[in-house]
């Protein structure tokens, strides 16, 4: 479906589009990477997602033609595909069961979302900045032996702050506990994990309001389910 797309390249910090710009298709990314955000009118930035090799972005376009819901923004200097609705349509009459891959991707996207939902309804600060980096190290961790995983993405205390939702001084508070707990390290601009049980524990955790203490030995998954239900409805969307 991409072998006829149009080659398009861009430098670290360029904007590929910005929320609220018409969709008249989606991009490939074949090398490089991109972050997917929302910005509040006050100039807030949400990271929603960092998207690398493989992954598509700005897909909803292909579907209803409607404005871009959110930015993309390169994080290094990347390379993409860009395929139009209207190549995308032609594909499809001649190739419909390609509606089963983009199902299957907008699946993995609502999955995604929920996930990130959930993280911030009902986890305590520290569980939501587990939770982050651990997702991190899944998608650009590196065992570098012992158990310790490197981030390999230069990742700064305002990109977390984006990722949870949380102020950048309470971050700042939390990684220099767990810097003085050996659970992370920073090791020249790079996060590294020293302890992955204890964020694991820390990402299990239900919000209770304390860092590292539980209410009960529920996991997130097995929240209620009204809850979540009523989380999702308020939610901004992160599907793009």
């Amino acid at each position: 479906m991409f072998s006829s797309a149009t080659p398009v390249r861009i430098h670290a910090n360029e904007v590929l589009f910005a929320a609220g710009d018409a969709g008249d298709g989606c991009y490939r990314i074949e090398d490089g990477l991109l972050k997917v955000t929302m910005v509040s009118r006050a100039g807030n930035e949400r990271i929603l997602a960092f998207l690398g090799p493989g992954a598509v972005v700005g897909e909803l376009s292909i579907i209803d033609g409607r404005a871009r819901s959110a930015s993309a923004v390169a994080v290094r200097d990347s390379a993409l595909s860009f395929l139009s609705r209207a190549a995308f349509e032609e594909f499809a009459q001649k190739h419909p069961e390609v509606y089963k891959s983009l199902v299957r991707l907008l699946a993995t996207r609502l999955r995604e979302t929920d996930n990130v939902v959930a993280a911030g309804s009902f986890l305590p600060l520290c569980g939501r900045v587990a939770y982050t980096l651990l997702e991190l190290a899944k998608h650009f961790g590196q065992d570098v032996g012992s158990g310790r995983v490197l981030i390999r993405q230069k990742i700064g205390q305002s990109d977390l702050a984006a990722m949870t939702g949380i102020v950048r001084e309470t971050i700042n508070r939390i990684l220099n506990d767990w810097k003085r707990r050996r659970v992370v390290s920073r090791l020249t601009g790079y996060y590294c994990l020293e302890n992955r049980a204890v964020l694991q524990k820390e990402a299990d955790t239900l919000d209770d309001g304390i860092c590292g203490a539980r209410l009960s030995p529920v996991r997130l998954a097995d929240a209620s389910f009204a809850r979540i239900v009523q989380s999702l409805a308020t939610r901004e969307s992160g599907r793009f």
